[in-house]
């Protein structure tokens, strides 16, 4: 055996040792998962949805205090299912997606309650305009997957969603309930 070949040899013992030490990261199916919205049109429930979304995740639920979450949603992607409102939405009244593409979510602390529930603590921000928030999560697992879910209720003239003369919550609501279903490969057993 060669001193080259001998090199290569170890490179790739070293290589594989390497790959089984570290865990498998934690990533989001965004093919399998959904972020909607619901507000209330002239007291009418009203659902979207995001169609684009990704998350960066170091999550044990072991150790959630460690973890920290961030998640990333493409604003242009906002749908209510009506191609008349939906051209709206991206426009500086609405998300104004031209100067605030996304918005964000990113957490400050990570608390397990028990049963597959957490709470996590996070800034929350739409239009430049950010928000602590506080998330209840529930995850479940099953078939080689886990899933976080949850929802939330934000208050959208705090984000200047519905700007202008959208701003009167007596048309549409000044809550809007933020749902998510987050499919997970690679979360460790709880």
């Amino acid at each position: 055996m060669t001193f080259t070949g001998l090199l290569l040899g170890l490179n790739t013992l070293v290589a594989a040792t390497c790959a089984q030490a570290e865990p498998t990261a934690t990533r989001l199916l965004p093919e399998k998962s959904q972020i909607a919205f619901v507000s209330k049109q002239m007291g009418v429930p009203v659902t979207g949805t995001f169609g684009r979304f990704g998350a960066q995740i170091a999550f044990d639920p072991h150790k959630p205090e460690a973890g920290a979450v961030a998640l990333y949603i493409d604003m242009s992607s906002a749908s209510l299912g009506v191609a008349e409102v939906d051209s709206e939405l991206p426009k500086a009244t609405w998300f104004d997606v031209a100067k605030f593409p996304q918005a964000t979510f990113k957490s400050s602390t990570i608390k397990a309650l028990g049963g597959g529930q957490f709470q996590v603590a996070g800034q929350l921000t739409i239009k430049g305009h950010a928000q602590e928030l506080l998330v209840p999560v529930t995850i479940t697992q099953g078939h080689g997957q886990s899933v976080a879910s949850g929802s939330f209720t934000i208050q959208r003239v705090a984000f200047k969603v519905g700007d202008g003369e959208w701003a009167d919550t007596s048309i549409v609501s000044n809550d809007v309930q933020v749902r998510f279903k987050l499919a997970l490969a690679g979360l460790a057993p709880l």
